[in-house]
C-alpha cells in the first residue's frame, strides 16, 4: 500500500477517516463482519489496516477535495510531470480508486493551464 504524506497528513489518514458511504462498501464490510473474515470475494474487496482495499488498490468513498488532492499529487509534482489524461489516470490508479476517479482526472486535467 502506498504511504503518501501531503499537507502534513497522510492521505491515507485521511481516507479511514471518511465514513464509508457507498452502499457496494458498506455491504462488503458488513459481510465480512458477519463472516469474521479479512477478505471477500476472490480478494475483490480486502481489510487491511483498517483501508478498505479494492482489487488492491486503497478504496476511497467519494470525497471530491480528496479526489483532487490525489489527484493533484500524481499530475502536479514532478513524479507526473503534467504527463496528460491518460498518464496521470494511471499513476492514481496504480493505488487509489473511487467511483468516477476516471471521470475526476479527465476533469481536472482538462482545467490545466499547463497542459
Amino acid at each position: 500500500m502506498a504511504e503518501v504524506i501531503v499537507e502534513g497528513m497522510d492521505i491515507l489518514e485521511k481516507i479511514k477517516k471518511l465514513e464509508a458511504k457507498d452502499d457496494e462498501v458498506v455491504k462488503a464490510v458488513e459481510e465480512m463482519k458477519k463472516a469474521g473474515v479479512k477478505m471477500l470475494r476472490d480478494e475483490e474487496w480486502r481489510e487491511e489496516d483498517s483501508i478498505m482495499l479494492k482489487e488492491g488498490k486503497v478504496y476511497m468513498s467519494k470525497d471530491e477535495a480528496l479526489g483532487v488532492e490525489i489527484i493533484r499529487l500524481y499530475h502536479d509534482t514532478p513524479m507526473g510531470k503534467h504527463g496528460g489524461q491518460w498518464k496521470t489516470i494511471e499513476l492514481v490508479t496504480r493505488n487509489f480508486w473511487w467511483p468516477g476517479v476516471t471521470r475526476e482526472v479527465k476533469q481536472y486535467v482538462e482545467g490545466c493551464d499547463a497542459c
